[in-house]
């Protein structure tokens, strides 16, 4: 009988993976900053709430990138595209170029018109194909919108093929949107622009919304004082911001119909866990503790609502985080690891005043950025010198930096392990060199490129939904996520 009862349950099963449907709206919510370590810490305090639900009834796993990881939006890039940077092309925030030796951002685009922002932005640079364009190519009557709080996050969530997407404007405080997509601006956003809804959370004094000796990691200050922000003053970095976006994405399904009829569509959203003072992805003060409370019933709101209007069974949920500040170097520090860091132009003029000894006077060295060295391939070529041996020269100078712990030209790194699944070959230097753990890269003498400092830095993903369907038997990584919710 026990026998019996087990087979039937398990044809029932398979019967219901086998009749599985795409639901009728998806949700991908890319969390910056959101940790394991951080749910498990504050779980105890989610009586209620999305991420309440989502422990108890959402598949869960641990993502790792296999590639190097920046805080930037290289990882957002791999959760979209499911590839790693040496094939979507997105390897850091900024890239080098050579024709007028200048950084430039990697989704600047002229051709790409900024509504509501001075900013020009597309995802033209994203060489793989996104969720987005997965789900127009599947379903071409799909309405895809992204929503979000930072401009590069956004547009790369939107992929090639949404309808729109919007962003907060740092300087107007109002949705932004770049005319890279066909809707440009959605009414919807446009209504909140003109209903002073912004204003109203702007104007919200954020203070922590329990007793401080309730929190887990007060600093001494806020054991003192608490903490209080005038929301205007940090609004990306705020609760508020994460409202505006789950308030837009709600508006928009309503407005649109999303999920109201048989063709899937998607809404991508970006959500925030970092504070204005966080120096570290792992919750160090009672502020950060606070953003995720807010985060929680944000997240409890978007599912409620979705619940009343297309029904539970009809929509799928997928939260995922993205690594931004890692393990701060205080943190480290205190544990007798002390980190360094390694300013990359200092070493390239070094090397420039190095080839100057052995070539003259020139100005043999472009540029640099990142882990690359640029040479000035023009200038080789005119003295009819060899750029490989030149290559070979400047990669054995660079091995006696220190912090240095491999370096080599540019086409043998894509060769090598790890480097080859983050370089990109059309951003790649002529010489490209690796750091030791412990090492952070400096842009110049004032910023940092804010390198991860974590080795390998790994984030949470929460699977949830309404209807049954498969789940993924195994651990995946990063290039796995996006072919989940198909």
């Amino acid at each position: 009988m026990r026998k019996t009862r087990l087979y039937s349950t398990l044809i029932i099963s398979i019967l219901a993976v086998l009749s599985y449907a795409a639901p009728r709206l998806t949700v991908v919510a890319v969390v910056d900053g959101l940790t394991s370590e951080n749910l498990a810490l504050l779980r105890p305090y989610w009586q209620q709430g999305g991420l309440r639900t989502l422990s108890e009834e959402a598949f869960q796993t641990t993502v790792a990138f296999p590639h190097l990881v920046y805080g930037g939006n290289e990882t957002t890039a791999t959760l979209v595209t499911g590839a790693t940077p040496d094939r979507h092309g997105y390897t850091m925030d900024n890239y080098f170029q050579r024709r007028d030796r200048r950084l430039h951002a990697m989704l600047d685009d002229e051709t790409a018109h900024g509504i509501g922002t001075n900013l020009h932005l597309s995802s033209r640079a994203l060489l793989s194909r996104t969720i987005t364009d997965k789900m127009r190519l599947l379903y071409p009557a799909a309405k895809i919108y992204a929503i979000g709080i930072q401009p590069q996050t956004t547009v790369l969530l939107a992929g090639h093929t949404a309808n729109a997407c919007c962003w907060i404007d740092p300087e107007t405080r109002k949705w932004a949107a770049t005319a890279a997509f066909t809707e440009g601006l959605p009414s919807a956003a446009y209504n909140y622009n003109n209903g002073g809804r912004f204003e109203i959370l702007a104007s919200h004094q954020w203070t922590p919304r329990m007793d401080i000796m309730m929190y887990n990691s007060p600093t001494a200050q806020e054991r003192k004082k608490g903490f209080s922000y005038t929301v205007s003053d940090v609004l990306t970095h705020s609760p508020e911001a994460n409202t505006l976006v789950i308030e837009l994405a709600l508006a928009l399904q309503k407005e649109e119909k999303l999920g109201a009829d048989a063709t899937p569509d998607l809404l991508m959203l970006q959500l925030n866990t970092i504070s204005p003072q966080a120096q570290s992805d792992y919750i160090a003060s009672a502020e950060q503790e606070d953003l995720y409370l807010h985060l929680n019933q944000d997240l409890g709101y978007l599912m409620e609502q979705l619940d009343k209007r297309i029904g539970r069974a009809n929509y799928q949920l997928l939260v995922v985080g993205r690594p931004v500040l890692g393990t701060s170097a205080q943190t480290l520090s205190d544990i007798r690891m002390p980190v360094q860091q390694f300013n990359t132009d200092r070493a390239a003029a070094l090397t420039g005043t190095y080839l100057m000894a052995l070539y003259g006077h020139e100005r043999w060295v472009e540029g640099s950025y990142g882990q690359s060295i640029y040479l000035n391939r023009t200038l080789i070529e005119q003295k009819r010198l060899s750029l490989e041996t030149m290559q070979r020269q400047v990669a054995n100078f660079l091995m006696d930096f220190e912090g240095v712990q491999i370096a080599m030209p540019g086409h043998e790194a894509m060769q090598y392990p790890l480097l080859s699944t983050t370089l990109c070959k059309r951003h790649a230097g002529d010489v490209v060199f690796m750091l030791q753990p412990g090492w952070q890269l400096m842009l110049d003498e004032k910023r940092a490129v804010d390198k991860v400092i974590d080795d390998n830095p790994t984030a949470p993903l929460l699977f949830w939904s309404g209807a049954l369907r498969p789940m993924p038997q195994n651990p995946i990584d990063a290039t796995g996520v996006a072919d989940l919710i198909f």
